[in-house]
C-alpha cells in the first residue's frame, strides 16, 4: 500500500495543510498557515489527540446519559473532529456545523470524507449570522471553535453574541468554547463577564500552567442556565494525558476579577498567540 502524502492547498483563510500522522494509518492533521486547526483519525474517531477537543468532548459526554443523542451546534467545523466523535459515542444525535471557508469545506469532503448517514449537515455560512438565524431552544449543545487564523474573531466575543447563543439552547442546555490566552488574560476574562450577563452558570477548563500565567494556551469555556456538572467534568479533566482543572463559582469570580461585559461596538478579536504558541513543523 502507497503511503498517504500530504496534500497543500490554497483555501479563504490561508494555505491548508492535510499531514499524514505516520503511526496512525488513517489519521490526518490539518493546519491552515501553520497554525494546527484539528487532527482527525478515521479509524477512530474517539481518538482526540487536542486536549482542548477532548475537553469540549468532556462537555459532550456529561451532557445527558450515555449514548443519548443530541442536537448539537457547532460553530466551526475544521476537519470535523467532535461531529464524528458524537457519530461514534451517541448515535443518532442531529448536528448542524457552520463554517465560512469554502475552501476548507470542500478540502475536508474531498479527502476526509463523512461517513453515510451520519447524522451531520455541514453549511457554509458565518457563525453569528448563522446562530442568530437559528430557531430558539433548538440545540442541547452549542460549541464554539472558530479562529480566523489563530485568533477568535471580534463579532464572535461579545454579550450580543452571548445572547444570541443562550437563546438557541433548551432549557439545561450547554454552551463550550474553545479560547485561548495568556497572562494578564483580558480577554478571558472579558469573555466571563460577557457570559455572565447571558448565563447563570459559568466554568473554565484549562491546564495549571495556562490558569497560571506561565504560558499562553487554550480555555474552555462552560455556560448554561443550569447547574454544570463541574465534578464529573473535573474527573475527566484530571484524568487527561496532560491534566485539567475547572474553575467555577467563587475561584472563577476571582479570576474574572472586576472585568467588563464586551459589547459589538467595542469588541475585538482574541490576542495575537506569542510566536511559536500553537505551530507545527
Amino acid at each position: 500500500m502507497d503511503e498517504p502524502i500530504p496534500v497543500i492547498r490554497a483555501v479563504d483563510g490561508g494555505t491548508a495543510r492535510l499531514m499524514p500522522d505516520l503511526d496512525r494509518p488513517h489519521a490526518w492533521l490539518l493546519t491552515v498557515d501553520d497554525a494546527p486547526q484539528s487532527y482527525v483519525d478515521l479509524d477512530d474517531p474517539t481518538h482526540l489527540e487536542f486536549e482542548y477537543a477532548r475537553r469540549l468532548a468532556h462537555v459532550l459526554d456529561t451532557a445527558a446519559e450515555p449514548g443519548i443523542p443530541l442536537d448539537v451546534l457547532h460553530l466551526g467545523g475544521g476537519a470535523l473532529t467532535l461531529p464524528r466523535y458524537l457519530v461514534s459515542t451517541r448515535p443518532g444525535s442531529h448536528q448542524e456545523v457552520i463554517e465560512a471557508d469554502r475552501g476548507l469545506l470542500e478540502l475536508v469532503d474531498e479527502h476526509l470524507p463523512l461517513p453515510p448517514d451520519s447524522g451531520i449537515t455541514v453549511r457554509r455560512a458565518d457563525a453569528r449570522t448563522a446562530l442568530e438565524s437559528a430557531p430558539e431552544a433548538s440545540a442541547d449543545i452549542v460549541i464554539a471553535d472558530v479562529f480566523g487564523g489563530s485568533r477568535v474573531p471580534a463579532h464572535l466575543t461579545s454579550v450580543e453574541y452571548a445572547r444570541a447563543a443562550a437563546r438557541v439552547l433548551r432549557p439545561g442546555g450547554r454552551y463550550a468554547a474553545n479560547l485561548a490566552d495568556g497572562a494578564p488574560f483580558t480577554f478571558l476574562r472579558s469573555q466571563l463577564a460577557s457570559l455572565r450577563v447571558a448565563f447563570a452558570h459559568l466554568c473554565l477548563i484549562a491546564e495549571p500552567a495556562v490558569l497560571r500565567g506561565r504560558r499562553f494556551g487554550n480555555a474552555v469555556l462552560v455556560a448554561s442556565q443550569g447547574e454544570l456538572p463541574v465534578a464529573a467534568l473535573a474527573r475527566r479533566a484530571a484524568a487527561d494525558a496532560f491534566p485539567a482543572r475547572v474553575e467555577y463559582a467563587a475561584a472563577l469570580e476571582r479570576f474574572t476579577g472586576g472585568a467588563a461585559p464586551v459589547a459589538d461596538t467595542d469588541a475585538v478579536p482574541s490576542p495575537e498567540p506569542p510566536g511559536g504558541a500553537f505551530s507545527v513543523g
